[in-house]
């Protein structure tokens, strides 16, 4: 017995999604609700690439982030959501333990290249308001490269620790995960292990990536609100705080899931399942409305390509 309780994760093949605790009959509703949730994240996110792509007066920094923040979302959200959905008809429920491993690095890769990116966007709206003479010398095509490939390069290592550090955690306890995706702090729960340096390392990683990225976020938006109420015009005011308004709405929807999930103490699991959902599939569908409705460039842009289509039909 004592050497199956120090048996480590090599001898796991395969784990279970629980997923949501309610009542088989209501999988079917729960399926729809996901399908359709995720049906409008497909065509947000690929829609809102492709006008950022095929209209020229979208070639600005600002649509250059938005269209890496649309790709990020549209890959996080299929990372999760074609598997849960499919253990809602499933009855083993199970994930092979590499599928987990993939799971768990795809997801931590993408949400921690959101976080970045939306830092991006906070620093681009601080120089476009508050130095608009020189935004276009500061935000050159170079730097803009520098701070996409620099968020992405954030997102892959601190991937690469989580998950390292994640499995090679003893899961001797149960293969049982209650979560409906592969996430450390499920993980946790079914390990064995001893969990103080795995703990250790993932608060250090949620606050050195957590931590900075909102700290940039609120400086750049204390000036962004000091230089808008020196703007003497209403309408100069309304425009600023409208092009930023759709910024910070995506900002407190992330940032408030994620940190009730990774920094409140883990006793409600259910609840971390619906703080889970506001940002593996909410804020996604969320960002292209958000950004679109909300956009006179965008709206005039997909004006446009309708107009198109309408004449060769």
């Amino acid at each position: 017995m004592g050497d199956r309780r120090t048996s480590n994760h090599s001898e796991v093949t395969d784990f279970i999604l629980v997923g949501f605790r309610v009542r088989p009959e209501l999988y079917i509703l729960l399926f729809l609700l996901f399908l359709l949730v995720y049906a409008m994240v497909l065509l947000g996110n690929v829609g809102m690439m492709a006008i950022i792509m095929t209209d020229p007066r979208l070639n600005t920094p600002m649509y250059f982030f938005l269209g890496n923040l649309s790709f990020v979302d549209l890959f996080y959200s299929s990372v999760i959501a074609p598997k849960a959905m499919i253990n809602f008809w499933s009855e083993s429920k199970s994930i092979s333990f590499a599928g987990c491993v993939t799971q768990l690095f795809l997801f931590a890769l993408f949400i921690v290249t959101e976080g970045f990116l939306l830092a991006a966007m906070a620093y681009d709206r601080f120089i476009a308001i508050c130095n608009p003479l020189l935004y276009s010398v500061q935000m050159s095509t170079h730097l803009c490269m520098q701070l996409v490939a620099g968020s992405y390069f954030c997102g892959c290592i601190s991937s690469v620790l989580l998950t390292s550090v994640t499995f090679t955690l003893s899961f001797c306890a149960s293969r049982a995960i209650d979560h409906f995706y592969c996430d450390y702090r499920p993980l946790q729960r079914i390990s064995c292990s001893d969990l103080y340096i795995h703990n250790t390392v993932s608060f250090f990683l949620c606050s050195i990536i957590i931590l900075p990225t909102i700290i940039v976020i609120i400086v750049s938006y204390m000036y962004i609100v000091s230089t808008v109420l020196k703007i003497r015009s209403t309408e100069g005011r309304k425009k600023a705080f409208s092009t930023c308004s759709s910024h910070l709405g995506v900002v407190s929807v992330l940032y408030g899931a994620v940190i009730f999930m990774y920094f409140i103490p883990d006793r409600f699991p259910e609840l971390s399942k619906v703080a889970s959902l506001c940002y593996t599939l909410v804020t996604p569908m969320l960002n292209p409305l958000i950004y679109s409705l909300r956009n006179k460039d965008v709206k005039e842009a997909l004006r446009k390509i309708l107009g198109k289509r309408n004449i060769f039909i």
